[in-house]
Parts: C-alpha cells; structure tokens; sequence
C-alpha cells in the first residue's frame, strides 16, 4: 500500500482551525496514513501560495515531519494575510508521496497598532444577587457593494456570543475563554463573509460575566477580581470586490442595553424570561462608554475552543420519594440542558443539576455554595431554549414546575449538551474486563468535562479552578487520550507570567490564580508541575519550545524551594498538602494521609532537580548551569539516600506511596535496593488486601512500580479490587465519571462527610497510563520523544485475556493487540510511516527492532500459577465475607 500524508497541520492547531492564527512563521506538521513497512522519510516539498497567487516549492533532505520550520523568513505570514500549503515527502526508498490536500492559513492581527477598534462598556446593572446583568451591544451599518471577504476580530472582558443579522457567529462557546486576564487575552477571528448582505446590516454582541467579572473560588469565593465592567472589542473588515476596505469597530458610536438573559454566572446557572423577547423599541439602547484599551497583550488562541460536541437524551424520568421529578440523563456530564416547551406567559421552570442522587434525591450538598440552578420564564409561545454563559456539572436534573397536566415532561423534551475544549481525540483502550472498560470510559469522560478552558479539578462546586497538581499527575494520560498540546501551552504560559510576575517564582496552587494569596506558599507536587508538564509535554509532542518557554519558569521554582538549614531538602517547618486524599485521611483532613508529606516533597524535589540538569543539557545552556543542576541532583539524592532509606532498601516512611515514589524517581541507590522495595510494596499490597491506600502523589505511580519490579501480578489485582478504595469500586458504585476521593459515595449510597465531594475529578484516573503502556501496551521507547520510537510490550495478567489500544501520534496512527488462546499469544501492532517500533513479547527478553507496516507474532503463553494472588490476612480482625478475594 502506498504511503500518503492524511493531515497538515501549523504548529499546534488543530486541523482545520488555522484562522487568525497568531503566529507569523507556523511551524508545519504532517501524519501519514498507510502502514507501508519500513518506510522513512529522506526529503520533503513545501509548496507555498501566498498572496501573489504564485506557487514557490521548497525541498528540503530531512528526515522530519514534526513542527518542521515554516520554509522561509521572506515568506513569513503578516496580520491578516493568507497562504495555502501543501506538502509530499520521500522516501529513502525513492517513493514520494501524492501531494497533500492544500490546506489554507490565515494570520490574526499580530500588531497591537492593527487593531482600531475601543472596548466599550453598557450601563452597569447589578442584580440582587451581586451579578452584572447580562449586556447586548449592537451597530447598524450599510454595505452597498459587491463583498469579498469579511473578518471578524473579537474578544470581550466577560464571556461572549455575537451575531449578525441574527445569525450566531462561529460555533464556539464561552469565548474568549479564561486566560490570566492579568497578563494575556484572546481574541478570536470569525470569518463571517456569507453572514453580510447588501443593504442594511446588524452586528450585535452579547457579554455576561464568566471568570472575568463573576464570582469564583471557594468560601464564597470573590466578585470582579479581573473588572467590574462587561466590555466588548469588535473590529469587523469587510474587502470589498474591488479591492476597497472598510471597517465596523466598537467604539462610540454603539449603542448598549439589556435582554431577556436576567442572569448568568458559572457556579449559580442563568434566568431567562422569554417574555423579554420583543423588542421595546429604540428606547431600549443607550450610549456606551468607550474605556481604555486593554494593557496586556491581546493574543490569538494556541489551542480550540470549547464547544458543545455533544447531545444526551434522558435515560428515564422518575419521581423522587419526596415527589420531585428528576431526569436521569445516565452520564455525568459537563454542560447545561436544552428544553422544548411552551406554557402560559410569566410560568417559571427551574433547572437544578447534581451529580448524584442521595436517599432518591437531588443532592446538593456537594455543590456548596453553588445553586447550578438555571431558571426560564416563558412568554406564551412555543421556545426551544439553553443558557449561553454558565455551565454545570451534573448527571440528574431537578425540574420544578413543569408546565404539562403531569407536571413532567417527555424524554423528548430535554436533551443534555454537552460542552469541553474540542480538542482531537488521539487514544482508545479496551480489554476483555467490562469493569476495567467502563473504569477507562469514566477517565475519559472525566477528563472531558475538567477541560473547559483550562485544566480544572472538578466542574460543579463553587471552585472549577485550574488547580496544578491535579494536571500535573494526570498529564501522561491526557496526552494520551487527546491532543492537549495547544490548550496546555497557553495554560503553562498563563502560570509562568503568574509564578514569576506575581508571586515571586512560588508556582500558584491554581492557575489562573484567584485564590488568596496568603494560601498560596510553595506545595511539593503542585509546584512541581511547572517542571515535569513541560517535560510531560515535550515527550508526548515532540515540540523543544514546551521546554524553551517554560525554562525561567522551571529555574524560578526550583529556586523559590524552602531549603532547610545546611541542606538542600525541603524546610520541614514548611506546610504540605502531601498525598492528598490519601483514603486514610480523615474526611475534613484531605492531607492527613499516612506519608510524610516532606518526604513526598523530598521524593519530587529531587525528581524535578534530576529533569531540570536533563533539560539544561537538552538546551545547551552554559557548562555552568549544566554543572549546577547535576551537582544538585546528585547531593540530593545522596542527602535523600541519608535520611529515607536503609542500606537493605527499607523506607521511613514505609507506605505504598513512600515506595512507589522512590521506585519510579530512582532514589534508591543499588538494584538490589529497588528490588527489596519492590517485594515490600508487594507485601503491603497483599497485607492492604489489594485495595489501594494512596492519594494524588502515589496514585499514578503504584501500579508502574509494582510493574517495574517484577509484581505485575499484584498490580492486576489491585486495579481488579471492587472493595472501597479502589478503581473499580466507584464502577460497581455506578460511577460514569472519575471521583476526587475513592469513598465520594459510601458503600450505603450515602455521600461522603467530607465538604469536598466531587464526583467529577480526573486525578485518580492517572492510572490511565498504566493501562495504556502495560495492559494495552503502548508507550514510547525510553530513547524516543513525540513517538519516533514506540515501544510496544504488553505485560498481560489478571483476568484479562486480551487488550487492544491505539493513539494517533504525530507521525500517525499507533496500534496494539493481544489475545490469550489456549497456550498461545497473539499480537498484532501498527507502526506508522517514518517512525519505529521496538517489540517485546509477553515472557520474553528478545527485543525485535521494526520499521513502519504491520506485524503479527504468536508466542506461547503460560498461565500466572500465582494468580490470583493472596492477601495477607490478619486472623483477628472482623474481615467482611470475601475479603482478600478475587
């Protein structure tokens, strides 16, 4: 089969999002299709179109097709100007591809001396409750000849949606998103050329209060920390046929006012009163207020928006015992609820969104101070109707005062839409354990509905914050599933400006920050990321500016480290949030776990020290700086060795994830010591009777160090553990998405104590990883970055007979698969064109070395006479029936 090249893409847009990009010179990606065996790319050929219309080729001998560089500087893109690109390659064996489809790019405005547009603001009204009341701002305006082309420039201080002539403009939601609007805003670029008309034409922009203006954080949280006025930047150019340019930008001459959109925030929902519909006339407008242009830069997104992607129907609509109806919509999702209804005029409808059910109710106690609750009022007439700016996290829907002769509606008079960052999907999973599917499904859908903008911890309660540790931990697997590249390089850029600019190298606890300063000092694991996610970042993509942008910040943090005295360890006078959520921790004490928590942050010091002499070498810095960074890690590790480990390679402390972390960072100083750790986690796994005991930290790293040091099998049998805590309890406990803390919900059905209950929170999902790499058996090759290499070595065990993942990396797509038959094993992968594969079969230490195509081996297979693995049963403690057991 011929090797073709199936997508072209710039820098880290995605495919067919190249419009009012903010780059000049895109750097220029492209995947193959086909598995053409052992092909490697010698050369490829860029055929350039600008904006004279005539073609100009580039050939270039180079092995690479990953964010290759925009071919010449003459070339380079100016604000608003077009190119068309397409490309082919050749191969070493002389073969060259068909040329790709042409794929046209377009720059924003790169130059804040582009922009001739002022924001302006409406009339400020605040609602009893503390909100702006949402505000519509509008332009006429006459367009009498033949039109070419028109752009769309974009942004706003609150959450936007625009229009013109009444058609919505793009599909994205929540525009321009959350960035630090301290430091950085996007704007967006909407083609809207087919939306104009000769004659009479309307621009109108609708601003509520997002993050911008709204009301965020916990403890009742904090109102207009980025601005107390809702604004709007709009500057619309129309080319005309002829070559003429004209220009409709917000400025004085707008006119502001209010519509039927009552309210709208993100943690307490939107009211709507239809009856607002009708327009009142011109004395519904009032002048606006032109304010100063913004004084941070004004940028074009790196990554896509947030979408709706999807549309739920309900599974079953029921009586509560207290005779509420609620609506099941059997997923526990990120968005709001479409209704189709009509009633009389002035009939209210509330919406309230939970998670879960508590006792067959709505709960909401877990929401804290959020209502989630979104109100319509209806005008008399038919009306199809969603909010706009606020979003929820929920799986049952409370609807009061229905307006039927039930009072309840029909399945088909609600849908749930669902809404995250549209980013590409670029991983699967599945085995022959329905449980263990069902457990990746709800990893998968966690992470959907915590990427709204920004990596967030949990999408319901009063909090939705971009909290560090979190992403820190479950990047490996996010990058996996889905092509985070450019949403993740915005958020990073977002908290080097705040670690640096603002709190003095200490890494925020959640970025954007919004919390108080005075809780922000400087965390172990959450600090962190801003050392490991570049590196995360830079092996999943292959792209060198992950780490190049974010070095000041890396050296900042490492830096900004309380050391204690005559030491380069962590201060121990200094507060740790530790393994949090440790499921030994006592429901209102989240960091009361077993683990020291400064030996947690002595394990990642040194971790992150041992990266950065790594990354200092990668972008050659000064032989000084190398030196520094070596020296570092290496008395680290020793001073490390000095205080935590015995000669035998025991640990104080001595707990799943004291030793899952020392296995993983290689803290211990002799093989032999490793593998002693290994046999100690092993024996407190079987003594744990298999269920976990660790919380953020150790969580993503359990089940790689039992794997690394031989006790795969008791790793199996933990992720198979259906008894709290473990992974697939909260599947048998009906989970459709990941929970913050094992026990979110008790064995009874009862909500956990605690007043932090998410059932929505991707960090325990971390072990998607472990599933990819080790089950499905899929990872990169330790030599590799942006999967050049692939390693494919699956490590079967359990009750699982077979497996099969794939991941659409850059150069293509990755496959994997297994299947246990009888006394014999089956495995087929998939590497694509211009990369490599490096095969290890299951029970056998011969490494097979291939180029691209497709393979197939059969070796044989005999059964783990261990399995399944026995716990370690104290005789005189009151064991529950089954306990220990498979």
């Amino acid at each position: 089969m011929d090797v073709s090249i199936a997508s072209l893409t710039f820098s880290h847009h995605c495919q067919n999002s190249n419009l009012g990009i903010g780059e000049s010179s895109p750097r220029i990606s492209w995947r193959f299709s086909d598995t053409t065996k052992n092909w490697t790319q010698a050369s490829y050929e860029i055929e350039l179109t600008s904006i004279s219309g005539v073609p100009k080729n580039f050939v270039v001998s180079s092995e690479e097709s990953v964010l290759v560089p925009w071919p010449e500087d003459e070339a380079n893109l100016k604000s608003r100007e077009q190119a068309q690109v397409r490309v082919r390659a050749t191969g070493i064996d002389g073969t060259t591809t068909p040329w790709s489809e042409s794929v046209n790019v377009e720059a924003g405005l790169l130059k804040r001396e582009d922009w001739t547009a002022k924001m302006v603001a409406g009339e400020r009204k605040v609602n009893e409750n503390g909100s702006l009341r949402p505000t519509l701002f509008t332009k006429s305006f006459h367009i009498d000849k033949p039109i070419k082309k028109a752009r769309l420039y974009i942004t706003a201080y609150g959450v936007y949606e625009a229009s013109i002539n009444g058609e919505k403009i793009g599909d994205e939601v929540l525009a321009p998103g959350w960035t630090s609007y301290k430091h950085r805003l996007t704007y967006q670029t909407h083609d809207v050329t087919s939306l104009l008309q000769r004659g009479e034409n309307g621009i109108g922009v609708e601003v509520a209060d997002g993050w911008y203006c709204g009301r965020l954080g916990f403890n009742g949280g904090k109102r207009f920390i980025y601005g107390d006025r809702l604004a709007v930047l709009a500057q619309l150019e129309i080319e005309f046929e002829a070559g003429e340019m004209a220009t409709v930008g917000s400025d004085e001459t707008w006119v502001s006012g209010v519509g039927p959109r009552i309210s709208s925030e993100i943690y307490d929902g939107e009211t709507y009163d239809a009856s607002l519909e009708s327009s009142r006339g011109d004395e519904r407008w009032s002048a606006v207020e032109v304010l100063d242009f913004p004084n941070v830069p004004l940028l074009a997104p790196e990554g896509p928006p947030i979408r709706k992607v999807q549309a739920i129907k309900p599974k079953k609509i029921f009586r509560s015992p207290s005779n509420k109806l609620v609506v099941d919509f059997g997923q526990n999702l990120v968005g709001w609820v479409r209704l189709h209804v009509s009633g009389s005029r002035g009939h209210k409808i509330t919406l309230t969104h939970t998670e879960v059910l508590e006792h067959g109710e709505a709960a909401t106690r877990p929401l804290r101070d959020c209502k989630a609750v979104d109100t319509l009022i209806l005008s008399g007439s038919p009306i199809t109707w969603e909010p706009k700016f606020t979003f929820h996290g929920f799986r049952y829907v409370q609807v009061d005062d229905w307006p039927s002769r039930t009072g309840s509606p029909n399945l088909e008079d609600l849908e749930a839409v669902v809404i995250h960052t549209d980013m590409e999907r670029t991983g699967w999973f599945e085995c022959s354990e329905p449980q263990v599917n069902k457990l990746h499904e709800n990893i998968t859908w966690g992470m959907r509905g915590n990427f709204v903008g920004i990596p967030t911890d949990c999408p319901q309660r009063d909090e939705r914050l971009g909290w560090t540790g979190d992403i820190q931990v479950f990047a490996p697997t996010a990058n996996y599933l889905y092509d985070t590249s450019g949403m993740l390089s915005s958020w990073l850029k977002d908290l080097a400006l705040e670690q640096v600019e603002d709190f003095k190298g200490v890494v925020p606890q959640v970025v954007p920050n919004v919390i108080d300063p005075i809780l922000n000092t400087p965390q172990a694991v959450w600090g962190d990321v801003a050392v490991i996610t570049p590196w995360t970042m830079y092996s999943s993509f292959g792209d060198i500016d992950f780490l190049k942008n974010q070095y000041n910040s890396m050296t900042s943090w490492v830096s900004s480290v309380p050391r204690a005295k005559d030491s380069l360890l962590w201060d121990p006078n200094t507060h740790q949030l530790g393994d949090w959520l440790d499921p030994s921790a006592p429901p209102e004490e989240p960091a009361n776990g077993k683990t020291d928590p400064h030996f947690i942050a002595n394990t990642y010091l040194a971790y992150i020290t041992s990266l950065l002499a790594t990354i200092s070498k990668l972008l050659e810095k000064s032989e000084k700086e190398q030196e520094k960074y070596s020296k570092e890690a290496t008395d680290l590790k020793e001073e490390f060795r000095n205080n935590y480990i015995t000669p035998s390679g025991r640990l104080a402390p001595d707990t799943m994830t004291s030793l899952s972390l020392a296995i993983n960072f290689h803290l211990f100083s002799t093989p032999n010591q490793s593998t002693a750790a290994g046999s100690r986690l092993a024996s407190l796994a079987r003594a744990s009777r298999f269920r976990i005991a660790t919380g953020f930290a150790g969580t993503p790293l359990v089940c790689p160090a039992l794997t690394q040091t031989g006790h795969e099998q008791i790793a199996y049998r933990m992720l198979l553990e259906k008894r709290c805590p473990s992974w697939l309890y909260t599947v048998s406990m009906g989970a459709t998405t990941m929970w913050e803390r094992w026990d979110s919900m008790l064995p009874d059905g009862t909500i956990n104590p605690g007043s932090m209950t998410s059932f929505n929170h991707y960090a325990l999902g971390a072990v998607g990883e472990w599933l990819h790499s080790t089950v499905g058996g899929i990872s990169q090759d330790s030599s590799s970055i942006g999967w050049k290499v692939i390693r494919f070595a699956p490590i079967p065990g359990g009750t699982i007979t077979w497996a099969k993942t794939s991941h659409l990396g850059p150069y293509g797509l990755i496959t994997c698969e297994w299947k246990i038959e009888g006394r014999s094993l089956k495995m087929k992968v998939g590497v694509p064109p211009n990369s490599k594969g490096v095969v290890k079969l299951p029970g056998q230490e011969q490494v097979i070395e291939v180029g691209s195509g497709k393979y197939e081996y059969v070796c044989e297979w005999e059964e783990d006479k261990e399995w399944p693995p026995k716990a370690i049963l104290d005789p005189f403690s009151q064991l529950q029936e089954g306990d220990g057991e498979l």
